[in-house]
């Protein structure tokens, strides 16, 4: 673990330098209950440009440390890179919007489709909301026509 989490952190250091982003603060964790390695990255001229339109670089870049981490250890481990506390923000968004749609869910007794998430932002959702023992939510559809779909029991 010791080991995987210094290899990491080198190699985000490496990847950042050749973006010419040399100047970014690197700090990697390993969360034990949920088996992923956390990249932090503290570049703050450079956090709109490593964020990307909707997170889709940062997307990018947890691919690529994923990869570059199991050429290095030779197993697959999860990573999850997180600039300027955009996971933390958007993590608290998905949170206020499973409780927004379970209320309309239990209001309306219709069930309630969430289009256009990925499949992280479905997973928070799921989490989020399985403690209630009135709803039950289900991924629906295929790719990118996947959907969340949140209903009372």
């Amino acid at each position: 673990m010791k080991k995987n989490v210094e290899t990491l952190k080198k190699v985000s250091e490496e990847l950042f330098s050749l973006m010419s982003i040399p100047s970014a603060k690197i700090g990697v964790d390993y969360d034990k209950g949920q088996e992923v390695y956390i990249v932090n990255v503290e570049a703050p001229d450079e956090t709109g440009l490593l964020i990307g339109k909707k997170g889709e670089t940062l997307s990018s870049l947890q691919t690529v440390l994923g990869v570059l981490l199991k050429s290095k250890v030779g197993e697959w481990n999860r990573v999850i890179v997180n600039v300027g506390d955009y996971r933390e923000k958007e993590e608290e968004y998905l949170r206020n919007l499973a409780t927004s749609t379970a209320d309309r869910a239990k209001e309306t007794g219709q069930p309630q489709n969430l289009y256009n998430l990925k499949p992280w932002q479905r997973r928070i959702i799921h989490m989020t909301l399985s403690e209630d023992k009135d709803l039950t939510t289900e991924s629906m559809g295929e790719g990118e026509e996947r959907y969340l779909v949140v209903k009372t029991k």
